[in-house]
């Protein structure tokens, strides 16, 4: 399997736009605005802390997003 092209550095983007979205919605945002990888996790999510350049990080609750942050 194949995966997407890693960019050097992460896409131009307002993180705070992605709060309030559905996950739905604020994936298809960050698909339009250059992100390889979206990663959605619930509240208190236990995760590793690596950097990921071109990824997107939601915390999701009740189907909206909650906060957002590069990485």
């Amino acid at each position: 399997m194949s995966h997407p092209p890693q960019p050097e550095k992460p896409p131009e983007d307002v993180m705070e736009a992605y709060v309030g979205l559905d996950e739905e919605a604020a994936r298809a945002r960050a698909a339009t605005r250059g992100w390889a990888h979206v990663r959605a996790l619930p509240p208190g999510a236990i995760i590793t802390m690596e950097y990921l350049v071109g990824r997107i990080n939601f915390t999701v609750e009740h189907g909206r997003v909650t906060r957002a942050w590069p990485g």
